[in-house]
């Protein structure tokens, strides 16, 4: 099994750039650094604490356990859980650990205030608008209700935020538009009747680096921290995240062998190949096409991932900083590799370009 690398000067180097162009857009533009799923691969605590530690101080997640296991690592920092819930155990354990709940329902909102009474302690809460994704949020129309409901929470919370989510940020500016112009109209409605909250955002990292007039007070970055975003790479970030492993076999093959599942690919001559005990399984050659993280997509993602592991397409590894080509299908924890004309011993590094975020838990991370 490989490990995954961080490297921490690129890593650095993402983080200065995002600071740098969101001062740009706005000098008190809030970043809230986006954790969810594992530290998009980089290890949840590692990578927060690394964030924190480069002048980094909001973090969000998408689960009351992510956000748990921050608050147990002993990190301070304030952590907003993005995904609404009326489930009481929940809120129970966010309100005692000074989690900013989100709220984008009555039914979160009664769950929440019956908490809070037993509790008597008052917690954040952000406002979730739904603006036509689908999923957590009172409706943008529903302006009755949020109101009503608003009113109620602030006699047992501190309303900090307010925030939507855009669907398709990376490519329909028609409809991110659309989305923003219904996100202001119930901000609209608010601010008329005197309610005024302190922290609005909207922008997903594609957004923050398309559209910057939509950027309002806050952003939350995720994808674009790791310098893989699905739109134009004007910021100059550097991809971070690979894994690494090593050789453990090598043997000659005669001309006409077969190599890997189906006989996809037959040598051509005799050939020197090395094997290496990372594949799929790990993560490898599994890549994500925008930085949408649902599970639906992500599914979608892995499973063409796969299929293309069924293609003869070229891929390489590097070794002492030069490509050698993958022979046959790539294996579930291996891959035969062409090293024919090199003198190559048991335990040569080898360097694998992966996603972090389809890297297996399981694999270490290093930040190095």
């Amino acid at each position: 099994m490989g490990i995954l690398v961080i490297e921490k000067q690129d890593l650095k180097h993402n983080i200065k750039q995002i600071k740098e162009y969101a001062k740009s857009v706005n000098d008190k533009l809030k970043i809230i650094a986006i954790v969810k799923s594992n530290g998009y691969g980089l290890g949840l605590n590692e990578y927060a604490n690394f964030l924190i530690d480069n002048g980094i101080d909001y973090l969000a997640v998408a689960s009351t356990d992510e956000a748990i296991k921050l608050r147990e690592a002993g990190i301070k920092a304030d952590i907003l859980m993005m995904s609404s819930t009326a489930i009481e155990q929940e809120l129970e354990d966010m309100v005692k650990n000074n989690i900013t709940i989100t709220i984008g329902s009555s039914e979160a909102k009664d769950a929440l205030i019956k908490i809070i009474k037993v509790i008597n302690k008052k917690p954040k809460v952000h406002i979730k608008i739904d603006t036509g994704f689908g999923r957590y949020g009172y409706l943008y129309t529903d302006t009755e209700n949020i109101l009503k409901d608003i009113k109620e929470l602030q006699k047992f919370a501190t309303i900090e935020g307010i925030f939507s989510h855009f669907s398709t940020s990376f490519y329909k500016e028609k409809w991110t538009n659309l989305q923003y112009e219904r996100f202001l109209s119930v901000i609209k409605v608010l601010e008329e009747n005197k309610i005024n909250i302190q922290i609005k955002h909207i922008s997903n990292s594609s957004a923050f680096i398309r559209f910057p007039q939509m950027n309002l007070d806050a952003v939350r970055i995720g994808s674009a921290f790791l310098g893989r975003v699905a739109v134009a790479n004007k910021l100059g970030l550097k991809k971070v995240g690979y894994l690494e492993s090593e050789i453990s076999e090598i043997k000659t093959l005669p001309k006409g062998w077969n190599i890997g599942y189906s006989n996809t690919y037959t040598t051509k001559k005799e050939t020197k190949v090395a094997i290496v005990p990372t594949g799929y399984a790990e993560g490898y050659h599994m890549k994500l096409s925008s930085d949408m993280l649902s599970f639906g997509n992500k599914v979608r993602d892995v499973i063409q991932a796969i299929k293309s592991l069924f293609k003869n397409t070229k891929l390489y590894v590097e070794i002492n900083n030069k490509r050698y080509p993958i022979l046959g299908r790539i294996g579930m924890y291996h891959v035969t590799v062409d090293i024919t004309g090199e003198d190559f011993k048991i335990g040569e590094k080898v360097k694998m370009n992966a996603n972090p975020l389809y890297v297996d838990s399981s694999v270490r991370r290093l930040y190095r």
